[in-house]
């Protein structure tokens, strides 16, 4: 037997995964090419030191701290509601 028609109502849910999917695939590339562009290196005062380190590791370390003081300060006013 030949399997069943595919029915309208699934185009739109695989129309939004095709478009999910590219814009991955174009901010991963774009990252990369962040990356790839910010690796001279750059003298860095850590709270604990100075060191030499390449900038794409400051840029990370520094969107690494501001999601997690964002995420914390989300929690602290959901939980004043």
């Amino acid at each position: 037997m030949s399997e069943p028609a595919q029915t309208s109502e699934h185009a739109p849910t695989r129309r939004r995964e095709r478009a999910r999917t590219a814009a991955l695939v174009v901010l991963a590339v774009l990252i990369t090419l962040f990356a790839v562009l910010n690796v001279k290196e750059v003298e860095v005062n850590w709270i604990f030191g100075k060191s030499s380190t390449p900038l794409i590791v400051v840029i990370v370390v520094s969107l690494l701290v501001g999601i997690l003081l964002g995420h914390f300060a989300q929690l602290r006013s959901r939980r004043r509601r």
